[in-house]
């Protein structure tokens, strides 16, 4: 840490401090229990230069002062549930040139912050959720922004994919990060546009499935705003707009690894979180059709898929992760500053170093399992909400190279539920005969009828994928197929090729920290110390 001029340690005393401040500063006689807590620079958000009032000067012994300096540190203060705030303490003395001088000094240090965006590009959808992103934004984040210095240009989406083919359009590079205002839909859409742009920058193929992807280095910040804020939740521990946007202004940089799916050598889609087929297919598909009902489609969707209880019969290729550390069964969630994937990162870079980066997959051993599945899910990381506050897969790693694969065989409607239960409380959800699970880096999908039907590969819409009706097998129930879940949205295809890319993009978040100081800890606290 620099020194001020004449030596002195650049050390601050708030307002709620006792004595006189350290280099000059003075505040009157604070309440009694107030406590003095440390605040590193890179979570200080601004310093401005503060106006007192007469109001303000005639308290204590500063009433006989003719002219106080004065300046405010904002800072984000930590709260319970991951929950960041904004706050702010003000420090003031007689010479003005002394206060200036803290003022400079501390800016100086801000602009060190080189991980600091300092002009963004900010997407909002107004219709996603409960359309209020943009009171959410205008009311909750700009005003954040505007005090941080932060330069925006807000683009106000008027369709389906306005995000995605914009990015394809505008001056990316130009920009520090790019920020979304929705749901996960929202981030999906400009999660592609973004690695689209940069394969198509860089001369890659999307539509080969072993190609090499361009690592995105423009960061994405997600300000939560929709019906379902998985990655949000799962990235910092919280779904709330002030915190998210807190992570944006601090500069905070997490990896994120990104799966890509393909059908015939033909690019789908890109998924971060959940790849689902069967159940959590089969809601999704069901749901669409009830969008007038709310988020309370999924409520719907998610009973009656349960009670008609379809599994679906094929064969999964997967290749294990050999490459990371650790088990889906382990007992420790990711976290931030996570060692297994720092571990993986550089595992998988000595790799390419040596095998090239265009070596073939298909040169390591596959693995294959057939059977009758009630849900097949692939997670990237683990799929927390507030309803599964451990996700569908706890131990999965956000940027580790791998995903998690599921597969829930064929089992009695009350063991199924028993299953579903576990997601809502902390008991052990893979700890049943019927439930499998896999670190993978690369998986595949063939369903029966699809195994059996090859000749009519380009009739996708006719096919039919082997769902048979469990309780009633002699019943006249139509074949029909299930869907792949993506992210939350539909894929075309039953059979699908998906491989997992290391650390293809970052987001602004540093991933859930471990349990933070118990808010009432914070309530008597401000700064207090810069080392």
């Amino acid at each position: 840490m620099e020194r001020l001029p004449g030596g002195r340690r650049p050390r601050l005393v708030s307002s709620l401090g006792l004595g006189r401040g350290a280099a000059g500063l003075a505040r009157p006689r604070p309440p009694r229990r107030a406590e003095n807590c440390f605040v590193p620079i890179s979570e200080i958000i601004a310093v401005e230069e503060t106006e007192f009032n007469k109001k303000q000067r005639n308290i204590g012994r500063w009433q006989k002062m003719a002219k106080l300096h004065a300046f405010t540190v904002y800072y984000v203060k930590k709260a319970r549930n991951h929950r960041w705030r904004c706050s702010n303490v003000t420090f003031w003395c007689v010479d003005e040139h002394l206060c200036n001088q803290w003022i400079q000094a501390l800016k100086e240090l801000l602009e060190m912050q080189k991980s600091r965006p300092k002009q963004l590009l900010v997407y909002i959808n107004p219709y996603g959720g409960k359309r209020q992103g943009k009171r959410i934004y205008e009311q909750k984040v700009a005003p954040l922004f505007s005090l941080a210095s932060i330069s925006t240009d807000v683009v106000i989406t008027e369709h389906a994919n306005h995000a995605k083919d914009n990015l394809f359009e505008v001056n990316i590079y130009k920009y520090d990060g790019v920020v979304c205002v929705g749901g996960d839909g929202m981030f999906s859409e400009v999660m592609h546009g973004l690695i689209g742009r940069m394969q198509k920058d860089s001369g890659i193929d999307q539509n080969n499935p072993k190609a090499s992807l361009v690592q995105c280095n423009i960061r994405i910040g997600i300000i939560p705003a929709g019906s379902t804020d998985c990655i949000c939740y799962s990235t910092v521990g919280i779904s709330d707009p002030v915190t998210s946007a807190l992570h944006i202004i601090v500069g905070d940089c997490q990896p994120l690894d990104v799966s890509s799916v393909h059908h015939n050598n033909t690019f789908l889609k890109y998924s971060v979180s959940l790849l689902g087929y069967g159940f959590y297919g089969d809601i999704l598909k069901d749901s669409e059709k009830k969008r007038w009902m709310g988020p309370m489609r999924y409520d719907y969707s998610g009973f009656k898929t349960f009670l008609s209880h379809h599994y679906y019969e094929g064969t999964i290729a997967y290749q294990p992760a050999k490459h990371t550390h650790g088990s889906p069964r382990d007992k420790e969630s990711c976290r931030t500053g996570c060692c297994i994937c720092k571990e993986s990162e550089k595992q998988l870079a000595e790799q390419q170093k040596e095998c090239g980066l265009n070596h073939e997959e298909g040169e390591e051993e596959w693995k294959f399992i057939k059977g009758k599945f009630l849900a097949i899910n692939a997670v990237s990381m683990s799929c927390a909400c507030p309803r599964s506050p451990k996700g569908l897969s706890p131990a999965a790693h956000l940027a580790d190279g791998s995903a998690d694969l599921i597969l829930v065989r064929k089992c009695s409607r009350f063991d199924f539920l028993r299953y579903l239960l576990r997601h809502t409380n902390q008991d052990d959800q893979f700890d049943f005969p019927f439930v499998d699970v896999y670190r993978v880096k690369s998986f595949q999908f063939t369903s029966k009828l699809s195994e059996d039907n090859e000749s009519n590969v380009m009739d996708i819409g006719k096919k039919r994928f082997g769902q048979f009706c469990r309780d009633h097998p002699a019943c006249c129930c139509n074949i029909v197929n299930s869907t792949w879940n993506c992210d939350g949205e539909t894929l075309d295809s039953s059979a699908i090729e998906v491989r997992v890319h290391c650390q293809l993009m970052k987001l602004f978040a540093r991933g859930i920290e471990e349990k933070c100081k118990d808010e009432a800890a914070y309530s008597q606290s401000s700064i207090e110390q810069l080392l």
